[in-house]
């Protein structure tokens, strides 16, 4: 029973701090209050402030700094994207999963882009597009490219998704790097891009849908898996037509 009722009060704790956190604002970096501070915020003992402070610890989402005190990390989120990144194989396997889960997400919120999307937002997206065709580097317009997207799945506002976007960034870029030392590529993307943000001004649900669904499976012919899949298949059926076989 004691044992229940401290980590009631632990638990207590953790979401006082929580809504703490979100009242203030606090972000990566910011510093929260001290153990006594916040024991006579909540009328807690200190242990129990220290308990909660080891929980946020555990999860990566504070970390303590000396002469600074408890700071709001997002090493949870860093330790995802790692794992992420290191176990996804760029194939033609994990680039379907990763773009239908992209189909399942941004094609899928069209009805919240139609009533929240300013045109401020709009003419983020168009500056990032601009940008692209200007990428010095793969890597510049990789990013660039995962940034209008996420500019767009931010305008959503859907917290768990932009996060749940963000943890994927290490696996989406590497797919959208596919073909970005191409300049002929750049174009294609730019003007798919283009039509994308003018069906979101028009609010044209058919035309978001047909140009995302476009804009989604464009870089499979740039994965070497597809490569190779495809030169199997031109080879057998070379044989097949030398043998006679149909």
């Amino acid at each position: 029973m004691e044992n229940g009722v401290r980590g009631s009060a632990v638990d207590g704790m953790v979401d006082h701090i929580r809504d703490l956190i979100r009242e203030r604002g606090l972000t990566v970096g910011d510093v929260l209050p001290s153990e006594a501070e916040l024991a006579v915020m909540f009328d807690a003992s200190r242990n129990t402030v220290r308990e909660a402070f080891r929980t946020l610890k555990a999860y990566g989402v504070a970390e303590s700094r000396q002469k600074v005190g408890a700071v709001l990390t997002d090493q949870h989120q860093t330790a995802m994207r790692d794992l992420f990144s290191f176990a996804m194989d760029i194939s033609v396997d994990a680039f379907r999963d990763i773009q239908g889960y992209r189909r399942l997400t941004e094609m899928s919120m069209f009805d919240l882009l139609s009533t929240r999307i300013t045109e401020e937002t709009l003419a983020g997206m168009e500056m990032l597009n601009a940008r692209i065709r200007q990428a010095g580097t793969p890597e510049e317009a990789s990013e660039l490219d995962y940034q209008f997207h996420k500019l767009m799945v931010d305008a959503a506002g859907n917290r768990t998704l932009s996060e749940t976007y963000g943890m994927l960034k290490p696996v989406i870029s590497r797919l959208m790097l596919a073909g970005k030392s191409q300049r002929l590529v750049l174009e294609s993307v730019a003007a798919e891009h283009a039509d994308i943000v003018k069906a979101l001004r028009d609010r044209d649900r058919i035309g978001f849908a047909y140009h995302m669904d476009r804009h989604l499976d464009a870089g499979l012919e740039f994965i070497p898996a597809a490569d190779m899949a495809r030169g199997a298949m031109q080879q057998t059926g070379a044989k097949g037509r030398g043998t006679g076989v149909a």
